[in-house]
Parts: C-alpha cells; structure tokens; sequence
C-alpha cells in the first residue's frame, strides 16, 4: 500500500520543497564542529546526581532489611559515585567562568 500510494502520489517538486529547513535562523559555522567538552562532563555530573537518587531511594525504604550486605552494597555505590564526582571535579565541570 505504501508503495502504490509512493507511485501513484502527487509529486510536486518546488524549489521550496527542496530547500534545507532553517527554522528562519541564519545558519553560520559548520554543523560538524567538535562540542565543548564542558557539555559532556555537565552530562555525566546529572547522570551521577540522577543515578544516585534512584538507587538511594530502596536503601533508604528498607534500609533495616537489607543487613549489613545491603550496607556494604550501598557503600560500594557511594566509593563509585564519589570516584565519578572527584573526575568531574579534578576536570573542572562546576568552574562557569568560560
């Protein structure tokens, strides 16, 4: 059916049709210019700051539960998380001075 309706379909190529949508903005520079590396460390600091949330949460539920396993399960995440965190620090993601 997409077939047939591809062949048999109206085909109007205008020259506005045809052009590169630009949403009204002046396009300047090259689209495949390398991004800040700021960009990516901001994302790996949400990434660590979200992923902590949602594993503290069931610890912090049925913390009297899980024992001393569980215990040494969360203080695993944390030695991880800070490994993350001092990475994000030692690169300078939280200096906005540039």
């Amino acid at each position: 059916m997409m077939g047939i309706t591809h062949w048999l379909g109206p085909k109007r190529n205008t020259s506005d049709k045809l052009e590169t949508f630009t949403s009204g903005i002046k396009s300047h520079g090259d689209a495949r210019q390398p991004m800040a590396i700021k960009y990516f460390l901001v994302a790996i600091l949400f990434v660590l700051f979200d992923v902590e949330v949602i594993f503290f949460y069931p610890y912090a539920v049925n913390f009297k539960q899980l024992g001393w396993s569980g215990f040494g399960a969360v203080l695993m995440f944390i030695a991880f998380f800070l490994c993350g965190f001092i990475y994000i620090i030692k690169k300078g993601a939280l200096k906005w001075e540039d």
